[in-house]
C-alpha cells in the first residue's frame, strides 16, 4: 500500500508543478498584453523550415510557359515555309543567272544575227520579270500561310482555354486550302518546264564528252559530231549557223558560261522540286487544320444546343 500511496503523491506533486508553470506563463502573457494593448490582435505565423519551402522548379514558371508555347508551333507549316523559301530562292536566283548565260551562248555561237533570236531575247527578259514576281509573291504567301498555321494550331490545341473559331476564320482557311492546291498543280508544271533546259544542256555536254573520248579524239569523225540547237525550237530554222560541230562545239563546252548555266539550271530545277514538296506539305497541313476546325465548330454548336 505504501508504494501506491507514494506514487499517487508524486503524480499529484508533478501536476501541481505543471499548473504553476502554466499559470506563470499565462501571467507573463497577460502582463505583456496589458503593457502592449495593440498586440492582442497580432497573429503569429510559424517560420517555415527549408523542407516546407516550395522548390522553384515545382512552381509554374518560364519552363512551363516555354513548353506551352512550343506546343502551339505549327511545325509542319514551319518546315514547309523554310523549304518553300529555299526552293523559290534557288529557282529564282539560279534561273535568272542561267537565262542570262543562255542568251550569251546563243548570241556568241549559235545565232550571230540579232534578228534571229530577238523573240527569244524578249521571252527570256519577260521570264526574268516573272521570276521577280514569283519571288515576291511566294515570300508574302509563305508568311501568310505560316501565320494561318499558327492560328489554326492554336485553335485546334485550345491553348487559350475555351475553343473559339468563327465562320470567317474557317472560310479563310478553306480559301488557303484551295489556293495551295492550285499553286501546287501550277508548280508541278514549273518543275517540268525547268527540266527542259537541263535536258538540252545535258545533251550538249554528253556530245562534248563523246568528242573528248579517246575513240573519237584526233580522228576525222570528230567533225561529224554536231549539235543543232534549232531542233529544240528556241531559235528559228533560218538562224545562222544554228549548229556547231567538232572542235568548235568542244570549245563551247569548255567555256565558263556553258558550265555555269548548266549547273545553275540543275540547281533551279532542284529548287522547283523543293517548292513542290513544300506546297504538298502545306496542302496536308492546311487540309488537316481546316477539317479539325470544321469538326470542332460543329461539335461546339451541338454542345451549346
Amino acid at each position: 500500500m505504501k508504494p501506491a500511496m507514494e506514487t499517487a503523491a508524486e503524480e499529484h506533486t508533478e501536476q501541481s508543478q505543471e499548473r504553476k508553470v502554466n499559470s506563470r506563463a499565462e501571467m507573463e502573457i497577460g502582463r505583456y498584453h496589458w503593457m502592449y494593448p495593440g498586440s492582442k490582435n497580432h497573429q503569429y505565423h510559424p517560420v517555415p523550415t527549408l523542407g516546407d519551402r516550395a522548390s522553384p522548379l515545382s512552381s509554374p514558371g518560364c519552363f512551363e510557359c516555354c513548353i506551352k508555347c512550343l506546343g502551339g508551333v505549327p511545325y509542319a507549316s514551319l518546315v514547309a515555309t523554310i523549304l518553300c523559301f529555299s526552293g523559290v530562292a534557288l529557282f529564282c536566283g539560279c534561273g535568272h543567272v542561267a537565262l542570262a548565260g543562255t542568251v550569251a551562248i546563243l548570241e556568241q555561237h549559235f545565232s550571230t544575227n540579232t534578228s534571229d533570236h530577238a523573240l527569244l531575247s524578249e521571252v527570256i527578259q519577260l521570264m526574268q520579270y516573272v521570276i521577280y514576281g514569283i519571288a515576291s509573291f511566294f515570300f508574302l504567301y509563305g508568311i501568310i500561310l505560316l501565320a494561318e498555321g499558327f492560328y489554326t494550331t492554336s485553335a485546334v490545341k485550345e491553348l487559350h482555354g475555351e475553343f473559339k473559331t468563327t465562320a470567317c476564320g474557317r472560310c479563310i482557311s478553306g480559301m488557303f486550302v484551295f489556293l495551295t492546291y492550285v499553286l501546287g498543280v501550277a508548280w508541278l508544271g514549273v518543275f517540268g518546264f525547268s527540266a527542259v533546259p537541263v535536258f538540252m544542256f545535258y545533251n550538249i555536254w554528253s556530245t562534248c564528252e563523246v568528242i573528248k573520248s579517246p575513240q573519237t579524239n584526233g580522228t576525222a569523225a570528230v567533225e561529224q559530231i554536231c549539235v543543232d540547237i534549232r531542233q529544240y525550237g528556241i531559235i528559228p530554222w533560218n538562224a545562222f549557223p544554228g549548229k556547231m560541230c567538232g572542235s568548235a562545239l568542244e570549245n563551247i563546252c569548255n567555256t565558263n558560261e556553258f558550265y555555269m548555266s548548266y549547273h545553275l539550271f540543275i540547281v533551279a530545277c532542284a529548287g522547283a522540286g523543293a517548292t513542290v514538296v513544300a506546297l504538298l506539305i502545306y496542302m496536308m497541313a492546311t487540309t488537316y487544320n481546316y477539317a479539325v476546325l470544321k469538326f470542332k465548330s460543329r461539335e461546339d454548336c451541338c454542345t451549346k444546343f
